[in-house]
């Protein structure tokens, strides 16, 4: 890499790291993890608060596994269910709980609140529509 580049890769580095370790410091305070969050928002979002283990695994970039070991340590806390996927039979279906539809309102102000606290409110409209284009660019 030339040094200008070397130095953008070492920024985004740094950026990434205060952002997603600051934000889950504070989002700790309400009782979750970063992927405890990921995977309560994304599951409020589907249909009947239901998705495939196999599509939240994809949506958080983890591996099948992964997430089947954090979603057993989720139900046994009571903020999701598991059941057999009618449709796969090696799969299984996550299901918000209302238990965790609680931890997850909960959490949300808290979340949001870090996010600005930690990103948002210290960029300008100019920066937000930079990272946009970029984020954009990369997906």
């Amino acid at each position: 890499m030339s040094p200008d580049e070397d130095r953008a890769w070492r920024a985004y580095r740094r950026v990434m790291v205060a952002v997603q370790t600051s934000t889950a410091r504070d989002l700790a305070t309400a009782g979750l993890s970063e992927p405890d969050y990921e995977v309560l928002s994304t599951l409020s979002e589907r249909p009947a608060n239901t998705s495939t283990l196999g599509e939240q695994a994809d949506k958080m970039g983890w591996s099948r596994s992964r997430l089947s070991r954090h979603a057993t340590r989720m139900e046994a806390r009571g903020l999701l269910s598991r059941a057999p996927d009618p449709a796969d039979g090696r799969g299984c279906l996550l299901t918000l709980t209302p238990q965790g539809l609680l931890a997850l309102e909960g959490a949300a102000p808290i979340h949001v609140a870090s996010v600005r606290r930690h990103l948002i409110d210290r960029l300008t409209p100019e920066d937000l529509t930079a990272l946009v284009r970029m984020a954009e660019r990369l997906d």
